[in-house]
């Protein structure tokens, strides 16, 4: 199937699965950061931990910086309409070229104004989040300013709640919102953190967009997760989510280099 091929079908199917990803009990989930472009490293992921009994979570970014964003994002569409259940693909800023123009845009400048309002459109439907029963709640930045996990499937694309998922940093800092985003990147303290975090009753949060933050923060209730070599020394690394371990925080996630 030619690439563009891939991008009807699988906005059918994201237009289906919705915003919000509830995960499966009962099997391990494999979390994966940011891949921006090393193709190599989803490789290395798939064959890995494209099992039966496994189902595996990219927390979004796999596009630009790196040296095949276009074959990448292919192999995750691929992938993702031959094994709808197992694989699925969260939104991190760089899928969001239809909200509003960013950089480093290799990617995106690179398909010219033919072919980039199709793949906007389709990377715009893109499931915002995905919760685990043990509590555990996958996104690719911050955390929504939302009363109940429910209300992901209705935060809108474009939105204040939509940049803190996408956009938001975090810091390991007293306070509520640090910056609120000048320059688009909202940045949000511990005190913003324990408040939304104890109000959906979260154990762990699994994000990426960070490749130098400390890997555990708040307590070691935050995992960050990059799975890519398109910084050059960052390492590629996973989370993985085992049935049969017990879950209190974010370190009880079984995290491995690729």
């Amino acid at each position: 199937m030619d690439r563009k091929e891939l991008l009807a079908p699988a906005a059918v199917l994201f237009r289906e699965q919705g915003r919000l990803i509830r995960l499966p009990e009962g099997q391990t989930i494999v979390f994966v950061g940011d891949t921006h472009g090393d193709r190599e490293g989803t490789e290395i992921v798939l064959a890995r931990y494209l099992l039966p009994g496994h189902v595996i979570v990219f927390l979004g970014d796999y596009v630009d910086r790196g040296p095949d964003s276009a074959g990448n994002l292919a192999l995750l569409l691929q992938t993702k309409l031959s094994h709808p259940q197992r694989l699925f693909l969260l939104m991190g800023n760089h899928e969001a070229w239809a909200a509003s123009p960013f950089t480093p845009a290799d990617f995106w400048e690179g398909l010219g104004p033919q072919n980039a309002p199709t793949y906007a459109e389709t990377l715009s439907l893109l499931p915002f989040a995905a919760y685990h029963p043990r509590r555990v709640l996958a996104l690719h930045g911050a955390l929504p300013d939302v009363a109940s996990l429910e209300e992901i499937e209705n935060v809108r694309f474009g939105s204040a709640n939509w940049r803190k998922i996408t956009w938001g940093d975090w810091a390991d800092a007293a306070g509520y919102v640090l910056d609120p985003g000048s320059l688009g990147r909202p940045t949000f303290g511990r005190d913003y953190f324990r408040e939304i975090s104890s109000r959906l009753g979260l154990r762990a949060l699994l994000r990426s967009h960070q490749p130098f933050v400390p890997t555990y923060l708040f307590g070691d209730r935050c995992l960050t997760l990059f799975t890519s070599k398109a910084y050059g020394g960052s390492e590629r690394r996973v989370a993985l989510l085992r049935p049969e371990k017990s879950l209190r925080s974010a370190r009880d996630l079984e995290l491995v280099s690729l």
